[in-house]
């Protein structure tokens, strides 16, 4: 079982992350609206796979994969953007994300990419 943690500023995409990955795969131990949030909630859970957001306020997506990966290198972590900027998503891989997909994502495709993430 892995330790799953989602961050994203909307609620609403939250809740539809919470509503698709699979319950036999992932525990959800905890959900954050921006980086500030994500690093107390990494740091007391040490979550395995985070879905990870780029645009927030306070700590953007980028410092927070930065600041997560030197803590953990082994954490895999999904980005889920709205943003098509290619740039954008191709520094996330490199500062360590392992996956990217856009929004609008359907559930198939989320669970898919969560389930690339840990087999790799």
């Amino acid at each position: 079982m892995y330790k799953l943690m989602i961050v994203d500023d909307s609620t609403i995409i939250r809740n539809r992350i919470k509503r698709a990955y699979n319950n036999t795969q992932f525990e959800l131990v905890g959900t954050a609206k921006n980086g500030i949030e994500a690093l107390e909630i990494f740091e007391k859970y040490h979550p395995d796979v985070i879905t990870m957001d780029l645009t927030m306020a306070g700590m953007d997506g980028l410092e927070c994969i930065a600041r997560i990966i030197a803590l953990d290198p082994d954490t895999q972590i999904l980005v889920i953007s709205a943003m098509s900027d290619k740039a954008t998503g191709i520094r996330a891989l490199e500062l360590g994300a392992q996956g990217f997909i856009c929004k609008p994502f359907t559930d198939d495709q989320l669970v898919e990419a969560l389930n690339e993430l840990v087999m790799s």
